[in-house]
């Protein structure tokens, strides 16, 4: 081979690898981070003042939308909030950007975001536990706030946009007492594991979600009990979701977990089938030594071991080899690449060997060996890419300062971008007339009949009707 021919064979991979490793932008809601000063990002806050107006005094908190370049190998750069908030910005519009925080799932849809808050069960009633936002994606203006009591279910994993049937599909919690009948009666599909329906029977279910009125539709039948972390959907339709895999076990060369069978273990990849709602699977046949009542092993009458065999029902693919925790975290596809799901999860379980020598939940700060949360990688978040036709997974990079999220996606390469979604703020429009009534903040504040000269979100009072208008 000619060196000539050689450097452009050369070339040739490098521009297929080039290809292959694509440059994206990742945007995602924040919902917690803590950085090396040891503030979590919830008190990472500056006070701005006393807003008279509001009777309240105004901080801005870390949350919000940030960005990061992903270079498509190794390097990922720091977060930052994309649009940024500075202190001169208006006091009513960070206090409404400080709401950004999707303890109970999150979602991009459409250049608009929905995040819901829930709040502690014991400090509330039923009648008000989730609080929905939505908001403008591109300026990080709030749109509109409702409460919605705990019978709607809107707890989840995760939600998704589908484009092969224009659907939102989520990962929701439901409990015994909201599935029907049918299904309660029939033990393939729900165990009551306490014989009282309570929330001690929760766990997910695949649910259709309305983005205009976040009606939970359940198509699961029965609910599964999985530690699931994240849902995502991609551009043809597939559905997938992350467990945490909080697993023990040993690290092979490759810096992955295997048990002690030598399989990789660790968070786990499974795909759902969107039309039934159910795992998608494949049967493995097992074979074991039998044994009675009392655990002891059974033997024939010649004294051969008896021999039992059953079908076990597992996921398509393998452990990821990654440990993670049983928190929030968050998926998605870029829409161009439908095989690799970008997973921003924790960079271990949250446990480790402690001062004692034994496995356990690792300290804040360890009283015998000293080590704190920034020595044992107890918070550390790390951005992961999976291939979801293998489950092989690969850990790209830490994040800087743990930062962990609620909703990602691939900035102007997501699969619900130009679907028009109706989300409950479809009457937007740009102001152009003068309102006969008055001009107000989504906060209710009076700004005065023109347009207003600032950029953003406001009601528009005409005679006996109420609109809202978006000066661009």
């Amino acid at each position: 081979m000619s060196k000539q021919f050689r450097f452009v064979a050369l070339a040739a991979a490098v521009l297929m690898s080039m290809s292959l490793n694509a440059q994206v932008k990742i945007k995602g809601i924040a919902q917690s981070a803590r950085n090396d000063d040891g503030d979590v990002l919830e008190n990472m806050s500056t006070y701005l003042g006393w807003n008279s107006d509001l009777q309240k005094a105004i901080f801005m908190v870390g949350f919000g939308i940030y960005a990061m370049d992903y270079d498509g190998l190794s390097r990922v750069s720091t977060p930052k909030k994309e649009p940024a908030v500075k202190k001169t910005d208006d006091p009513i519009w960070i206090t409404n950007f400080n709401l950004m925080y999707g303890n109970s799932g999150a979602a991009y849809l459409d250049g608009k975001l929905i995040t819901i808050f829930s709040r502690d069960e014991s400090s509330t009633t039923d009648d008000v536990l989730f609080y929905v936002r939505k908001w403008d994606a591109e300026t990080g203006e709030l749109l509109s706030t409702e409460e919605r009591p705990k019978s709607d279910n809107l707890e989840c994993a995760g939600m998704s946009y589908n484009p092969v049937d224009g659907k939102v599909y989520g990962l929701f919690y439901l409990t015994g007492l909201s599935l029907p009948q049918e299904v309660l009666e029939d033990p393939e599909y729900f165990e009551d594991e306490d014989d009282d329906l309570t929330d001690g029977d929760a766990g997910y279910a695949i649910c259709t979600v309305d983005p205009f009125t976040m009606e939970v539709t359940p198509i699961t039948p029965g609910v599964y009990y999985d530690n699931f972390v994240t849902f995502a959907i991609n551009s043809e339709g597939r559905a997938f979701a992350m467990t945490s895999g909080g697993a023990s076990g040993y690290l092979d060369e490759d810096g992955k977990l295997r048990n002690a069978d030598n399989e990789l273990t660790g968070a786990q990849l499974y795909e759902f089938n969107l039309t039934t709602g159910r795992k998608i699977t494949k049967p493995v046949l097992r074979v074991e030594q039998a044994r009675d009542e009392e655990g002891n092993q059974v033997f024939d009458e010649q004294g051969n071991p008896v021999m039992e065999e059953w079908t076990e029902y597992v996921p398509m693919v393998p452990a990821t080899g990654y440990a993670s925790q049983y928190k929030r975290q968050a998926a998605c596809f870029a829409k161009s690449e439908p095989n690799l799901m970008y997973w921003i999860g924790y960079y271990n379980s949250g446990k480790g060997y402690n001062g004692w020598g034994s496995w356990s939940s690792l300290p804040d700060r360890d009283q015998y060996t000293g080590q704190t949360w920034r020595d044992n990688g107890k918070y550390d978040t790390a951005l992961y890419e999976v291939n979801v036709n293998t489950g092989e997974a690969q850990r790209i990079a830490k994040i800087k300062d743990r930062m962990s999220f609620s909703a990602i996606w691939i900035d102007g390469d997501d699969c619900s971008d130009g679907a028009n979604l109706e989300t409950g703020i479809s009457d937007v429009k740009t102001a152009t007339t003068t309102a006969t009534d008055g001009i107000y903040t989504l906060s209710g504040q009076y700004v005065g009949k023109n347009r207003p000269s600032q950029k953003g979100v406001y009601v528009e009072r005409k005679a006996d009707s109420v609109q809202k208008i978006q000066v661009r």
